[in-house]
Protein backbone atom coordinates (compact mmCIF):
# COMPACT_ATOMS: atom_id res chain seq x y z
CA UNK A 1 0.00 0.00 0.00
CA UNK A 2 1.04 3.56 -1.06
CA UNK A 3 2.31 5.71 2.29
CA UNK A 4 0.48 9.01 1.46
CA UNK A 5 3.38 10.87 3.72
CA UNK A 6 5.46 11.04 0.72
CA UNK A 7 2.91 12.08 -2.41
CA UNK A 8 5.96 12.26 -4.16
CA UNK A 9 7.50 8.77 -4.04
CA UNK A 10 7.26 8.50 -8.15
CA UNK A 11 9.04 11.52 -8.39
CA UNK A 12 11.61 11.16 -10.75
CA UNK A 13 13.50 14.41 -10.03
CA UNK A 14 14.01 12.96 -6.41
CA UNK A 15 15.62 10.19 -8.00
CA UNK A 16 17.50 11.86 -10.27
CA UNK A 17 19.06 14.10 -7.10
CA UNK A 18 19.34 10.91 -5.36
CA UNK A 19 21.31 9.66 -7.52
CA UNK A 20 23.47 12.54 -8.11
CA UNK A 21 22.29 13.09 -12.17
CA UNK A 22 20.59 16.94 -11.83
CA UNK A 23 22.10 19.69 -12.45
CA UNK A 24 23.29 22.45 -9.95
CA UNK A 25 20.28 24.64 -10.43
CA UNK A 26 17.71 21.69 -10.23
CA UNK A 27 19.99 20.07 -7.20
CA UNK A 28 19.46 23.49 -5.72
CA UNK A 29 15.71 22.94 -6.21
CA UNK A 30 15.34 20.02 -4.74
CA UNK A 31 17.70 20.75 -1.57
CA UNK A 32 15.09 23.85 -1.12
CA UNK A 33 12.30 21.61 -1.53
CA UNK A 34 13.54 19.32 1.02
CA UNK A 35 14.48 22.01 3.72
CA UNK A 36 10.79 23.27 3.42
CA UNK A 37 9.08 19.31 3.83
CA UNK A 38 10.89 17.05 7.31
CA UNK A 39 8.74 14.11 5.74
CA UNK A 40 9.99 14.08 2.31
CA UNK A 41 13.92 15.15 3.20
CA UNK A 42 13.36 11.80 5.63
CA UNK A 43 12.34 9.85 3.08
CA UNK A 44 15.13 10.95 0.52
CA UNK A 45 17.59 10.34 3.14
CA UNK A 46 16.29 6.72 3.48
CA UNK A 47 16.76 6.40 -0.18
CA UNK A 48 20.24 7.63 -0.36
CA UNK A 49 21.16 5.02 2.51
CA UNK A 50 19.56 2.12 1.09
CA UNK A 51 21.32 2.89 -2.47
CA UNK A 52 24.77 3.09 -0.56
CA UNK A 53 23.79 -0.43 1.11
CA UNK A 54 23.23 -1.69 -2.29
CA UNK A 55 26.08 -0.66 -3.67
CA UNK A 56 28.38 -1.62 -0.93
CA UNK A 57 26.41 -5.07 -1.13
CA UNK A 58 28.38 -5.96 -4.42
CA UNK A 59 31.31 -3.57 -4.47
CA UNK A 60 33.54 -5.29 -5.94
CA UNK A 61 31.55 -6.26 -8.44
CA UNK A 62 30.63 -2.89 -9.42
CA UNK A 63 34.79 -2.06 -9.78
CA UNK A 64 35.14 -5.05 -12.42
CA UNK A 65 34.87 -4.29 -16.26
CA UNK A 66 32.07 -5.66 -18.10
CA UNK A 67 32.96 -8.64 -19.62
CA UNK A 68 34.81 -7.90 -23.24
CA UNK A 69 32.14 -10.47 -25.09
CA UNK A 70 29.44 -9.18 -23.36
CA UNK A 71 30.02 -5.62 -24.58
CA UNK A 72 31.22 -6.73 -27.78
CA UNK A 73 27.87 -8.72 -28.50
CA UNK A 74 26.03 -5.86 -27.38
CA UNK A 75 27.36 -3.06 -29.61
CA UNK A 76 27.04 -5.33 -32.51
CA UNK A 77 23.54 -5.68 -31.87
CA UNK A 78 22.78 -2.12 -31.29
CA UNK A 79 24.68 -0.83 -34.39
CA UNK A 80 23.15 -3.72 -36.56
CA UNK A 81 19.91 -2.99 -35.79
CA UNK A 82 20.16 0.65 -36.21
CA UNK A 83 21.71 0.32 -39.72
CA UNK A 84 19.86 -3.15 -40.85
CA UNK A 85 17.63 -1.01 -43.36
CA UNK A 86 20.91 0.88 -44.75
CA UNK A 87 22.55 -2.96 -45.43
CA UNK A 88 19.24 -3.88 -47.54
CA UNK A 89 20.05 -1.18 -49.68
CA UNK A 90 23.64 -1.86 -50.38
CA UNK A 91 22.82 -5.31 -50.73
CA UNK A 92 25.54 -7.75 -51.78
CA UNK A 93 27.51 -10.22 -49.84
CA UNK A 94 30.60 -8.26 -50.10
CA UNK A 95 29.80 -4.87 -48.68
CA UNK A 96 28.03 -6.89 -45.69
CA UNK A 97 31.21 -8.64 -44.88
CA UNK A 98 32.77 -5.52 -45.25
CA UNK A 99 30.59 -3.43 -42.82
CA UNK A 100 30.60 -6.18 -40.47
CA UNK A 101 34.33 -6.06 -40.17
CA UNK A 102 34.58 -2.48 -39.24
CA UNK A 103 31.80 -3.10 -36.45
CA UNK A 104 34.09 -5.54 -35.18
CA UNK A 105 36.93 -3.92 -34.85
CA UNK A 106 35.83 -0.21 -34.00
CA UNK A 107 33.84 -2.25 -30.98
CA UNK A 108 37.18 -3.64 -30.07
CA UNK A 109 38.88 -0.61 -29.91
CA UNK A 110 36.32 1.03 -28.29
CA UNK A 111 36.01 -1.78 -25.55
CA UNK A 112 40.09 -1.78 -25.13
CA UNK A 113 39.59 1.87 -24.30
CA UNK A 114 36.85 1.70 -21.49
CA UNK A 115 39.12 -1.51 -19.77
CA UNK A 116 42.05 0.68 -19.62
CA UNK A 117 40.12 3.74 -18.51
CA UNK A 118 37.70 2.00 -16.05
CA UNK A 119 41.03 -0.40 -14.62
CA UNK A 120 43.24 2.66 -14.06
CA UNK A 121 39.84 4.21 -12.17
CA UNK A 122 39.44 1.42 -9.86
CA UNK A 123 43.11 1.43 -8.90
CA UNK A 124 43.69 5.07 -8.56
CA UNK A 125 40.64 5.22 -6.10
CA UNK A 126 41.34 2.33 -4.39
CA UNK A 127 45.09 3.48 -3.57
CA UNK A 128 43.76 7.14 -2.62
CA UNK A 129 41.35 5.04 0.27
CA UNK A 130 44.73 3.13 1.54
CA UNK A 131 46.74 6.00 1.53
CA UNK A 132 44.33 7.75 3.61
CA UNK A 133 43.88 5.15 5.67
CA UNK A 134 47.53 4.66 6.37
CA UNK A 135 47.50 8.82 7.36
CA UNK A 136 45.16 8.04 9.75
CA UNK A 137 47.40 5.20 11.03
CA UNK A 138 50.44 7.37 11.41
CA UNK A 139 49.01 10.53 12.71
CA UNK A 140 45.92 9.92 14.59
CA UNK A 141 48.07 8.22 17.68
CA UNK A 142 50.45 11.15 18.06
CA UNK A 143 50.01 13.38 21.40
CA UNK A 144 52.00 16.38 20.81
CA UNK A 145 51.99 16.81 16.87
CA UNK A 146 49.08 15.25 15.66
CA UNK A 147 48.80 18.36 13.21
CA UNK A 148 50.93 20.79 11.52
CA UNK A 149 48.38 24.06 11.98
CA UNK A 150 46.10 24.19 15.20
CA UNK A 151 42.26 24.85 14.89
CA UNK A 152 43.06 27.82 16.61
CA UNK A 153 44.57 29.09 13.37
CA UNK A 154 41.59 28.02 10.98
CA UNK A 155 41.62 30.46 8.37
CA UNK A 156 45.20 29.94 8.00
CA UNK A 157 44.86 26.58 7.62
CA UNK A 158 42.35 26.86 4.59
CA UNK A 159 44.62 29.40 3.26
CA UNK A 160 47.67 27.58 2.93
CA UNK A 161 46.44 24.41 2.40
CA UNK A 162 43.85 25.49 -0.76
CA UNK A 163 47.10 27.09 -2.11
CA UNK A 164 49.57 23.92 -1.88
CA UNK A 165 46.41 21.93 -3.39
CA UNK A 166 45.62 24.49 -5.80
CA UNK A 167 41.68 24.32 -5.00
CA UNK A 168 39.86 26.52 -2.79
CA UNK A 169 39.10 24.42 0.08
CA UNK A 170 35.79 24.03 2.56
CA UNK A 171 36.40 23.03 5.85
CA UNK A 172 33.59 20.76 7.06
CA UNK A 173 32.18 20.94 10.84
CA UNK A 174 31.27 17.84 12.30
CA UNK A 175 30.07 19.71 15.92
CA UNK A 176 26.49 18.46 15.20
CA UNK A 177 28.43 14.99 15.09
CA UNK A 178 30.26 15.87 18.34
CA UNK A 179 33.53 16.28 16.63
CA UNK A 180 35.76 19.21 17.10
CA UNK A 181 38.31 20.02 14.68
CA UNK A 182 41.90 19.58 15.86
CA UNK A 183 43.76 20.96 12.89
CA UNK A 184 45.23 19.83 9.63
CA UNK A 185 48.39 18.65 8.10
CA UNK A 186 49.84 18.91 4.21
CA UNK A 187 50.94 15.37 2.84
CA UNK A 188 52.98 13.89 -0.50
CA UNK A 189 50.11 12.29 -3.27
CA UNK A 190 50.45 10.13 -6.07
CA UNK A 191 49.13 13.20 -7.95
CA UNK A 192 50.34 16.30 -6.11
CA UNK A 193 49.62 17.37 -2.54
CA UNK A 194 46.67 15.94 -0.03
CA UNK A 195 45.23 17.48 2.92
CA UNK A 196 44.54 15.83 6.31
CA UNK A 197 42.10 17.15 8.74
CA UNK A 198 41.59 15.84 12.17
CA UNK A 199 38.56 15.91 14.58
CA UNK A 200 38.12 14.28 17.80
CA UNK A 201 35.26 13.90 20.10
CA UNK A 202 34.94 14.46 24.08
CA UNK A 203 35.96 11.14 24.30
CA UNK A 204 39.14 11.49 22.65
CA UNK A 205 38.40 9.42 19.61
CA UNK A 206 39.33 11.07 16.48
CA UNK A 207 38.33 10.96 12.63
CA UNK A 208 40.39 12.01 9.77
CA UNK A 209 39.09 13.82 6.27
CA UNK A 210 41.92 13.42 3.97
CA UNK A 211 41.20 15.21 0.65
CA UNK A 212 43.15 15.52 -2.66
CA UNK A 213 43.43 15.39 -6.66
CA UNK A 214 42.89 11.65 -8.12
CA UNK A 215 45.16 10.55 -10.97
CA UNK A 216 44.19 12.38 -13.69
CA UNK A 217 43.20 9.74 -15.50
CA UNK A 218 40.78 8.18 -13.21
CA UNK A 219 39.36 11.53 -12.83
CA UNK A 220 38.25 11.71 -16.77
CA UNK A 221 36.93 8.01 -16.71
CA UNK A 222 35.14 8.33 -13.37
CA UNK A 223 33.58 12.03 -12.93
CA UNK A 224 31.80 11.08 -9.73
CA UNK A 225 31.32 8.15 -7.49
CA UNK A 226 29.07 7.47 -5.06
CA UNK A 227 29.86 6.56 -1.52
CA UNK A 228 32.06 3.56 -1.51
CA UNK A 229 33.34 1.59 1.96
CA UNK A 230 36.35 0.30 2.60
CA UNK A 231 37.90 -1.47 5.60
CA UNK A 232 42.09 -1.44 6.22
CA UNK A 233 43.50 -3.45 8.80
CA UNK A 234 40.08 -2.27 11.52
CA UNK A 235 40.10 1.08 10.01
CA UNK A 236 37.39 2.38 8.31
CA UNK A 237 37.03 4.74 5.43
CA UNK A 238 33.98 6.15 3.20
CA UNK A 239 34.96 7.66 0.36
CA UNK A 240 33.97 9.35 -3.15
CA UNK A 241 35.43 11.14 -5.75
CA UNK A 242 33.68 14.54 -7.27
CA UNK A 243 35.02 16.14 -10.75
CA UNK A 244 38.73 14.12 -10.32
CA UNK A 245 39.16 15.27 -6.74
CA UNK A 246 39.06 12.49 -4.02
CA UNK A 247 37.49 12.73 -0.21
CA UNK A 248 38.08 9.85 2.61
CA UNK A 249 36.90 9.95 5.58
CA UNK A 250 38.42 7.75 8.02
CA UNK A 251 38.58 6.56 11.82
CA UNK A 252 37.86 3.52 13.81
CA UNK A 253 34.19 4.22 14.06
CA UNK A 254 31.54 1.69 13.62
CA UNK A 255 30.09 1.71 9.43
CA UNK A 256 26.66 3.15 10.47
CA UNK A 257 28.52 5.85 12.60
CA UNK A 258 30.90 6.56 9.65
CA UNK A 259 28.34 7.26 7.03
CA UNK A 260 26.82 9.47 9.30
CA UNK A 261 29.77 11.48 9.37
CA UNK A 262 30.79 10.61 5.38
CA UNK A 263 27.24 12.52 5.23
CA UNK A 264 27.61 15.41 6.89
CA UNK A 265 30.66 16.32 4.92
CA UNK A 266 29.35 15.42 2.05
CA UNK A 267 26.08 17.87 2.60
CA UNK A 268 28.92 20.62 3.33
CA UNK A 269 31.02 20.04 0.54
Amino acid sequence: MKDSTFPMSEDPELHAYVDGRLDPLQNAAVEARLGADAALARQIHAWKAQRLALRDLHAEVLEQPVPAHLLHAAQLLDRRSSRFSQWSRWGGMAASVLLAFALGWAGHLQWQERTTTVATGAHATGQFVRQAALAYTVYVPEVRHPVEVEAAQQQHLVQWLSKRLERPLKLPTLQPSGYELVGGRLLPGDSGARAQFMYQNANGERVTLYVGAVDGAAGKGMGETAFRFANEGGVASFYWVENGFGYAITGKLPRPAMLVLAEAVYRQL
